[in-house]
C-alpha cells in the first residue's frame, strides 16, 4: 500500500515541506527498516494554465520544491524505488532532461550520473547509520535509471581503511 504526500500549489509556491515532513516523520517513527518497506508517492495538485504544454517536471517552482525536499531528505529515493514511475518522476524533478514524443524522457547523461552517484552515497550512508544493508535496493535504483552497479563498487563503499 502506498503512502501519499499531497502537494498543492500553496505548498509549492511557499516552499512548504510540511505535508512531506509529516508523512516521512511518521514513517520514521516505525524505524528505518520498516520505513524502507513502505511505498511513498506524491499526489501533485498544482494549478496550471490548461493551455500550458509543460510536464510537471518542467515547472520551475515545482522543481524548486523537490530540490528543497531532496536537500532535507537526501535518502528519500529509498522510499520510492519500489514504484519505478514515482522514482523516475522524482529524478526528473532533480535532473535536467527533455521530453521527446517518441522516446519519452531523455536525461542529461552527465547530470544523471552525478544524481545517481550522489543518491547511492547518501542512501548507503543512511542505511549504514541505521544498521541496514540493502545493496539490492541500491542496485535496483541504479537499474531504474539504466545503470548496473557491480558488487566491487559496494566493497569500495564499505572499505573503511581507505578513509
Amino acid at each position: 500500500m502506498a503512502i501519499t504526500v499531497k502537494v498543492n500549489s500553496e505548498c509549492v509556491y511557499r516552499l512548504d515541506l510540511e505535508p512531506a515532513r509529516r508523512v516521512i516523520e511518521e514513517l520514521l517513527v516505525k524505524g528505518a527498516s520498516a520505513a524502507c518497506e513502505e511505498q511513498l508517492c506524491f499526489d501533485i495538485d498544482l494549478a496550471t494554465d490548461p493551455t500550458d504544454p509543460r510536464e510537471l517536471s518542467e515547472i520551475p517552482e515545482l522543481r524548486l520544491w523537490f530540490i528543497r525536499l531532496d536537500t532535507r531528505y537526501p535518502w528519500l529515493p529509498i522510499l520510492l524505488i519500489s514504484q519505478p514511475q514515482e522514482f523516475t518522476r522524482y529524478a526528473a524533478m532533480l535532473v535536467p532532461h527533455q521530453f521527446h514524443r517518441t522516446e519519452g524522457i531523455q536525461y542529461n547523461p552527465e547530470a544523471l550520473e552525478i544524481f545517481l552517484m550522489g543518491k547511492i552515497f547518501a542512501i548507503a550512508d543512511w542505511l549504514e547509520q541505521h544498521g541496514l544493508s540493502n545493496k539490492s535496493k541500491l542496485k535496483s535504483m541504479a537499474l531504474l535509471l539504466g545503470y548496473e552497479l557491480d558488487d566491487a563498487f559496494f566493497d569500495l563503499l564499505t572499505n573503511k581503511s581507505s578513509l
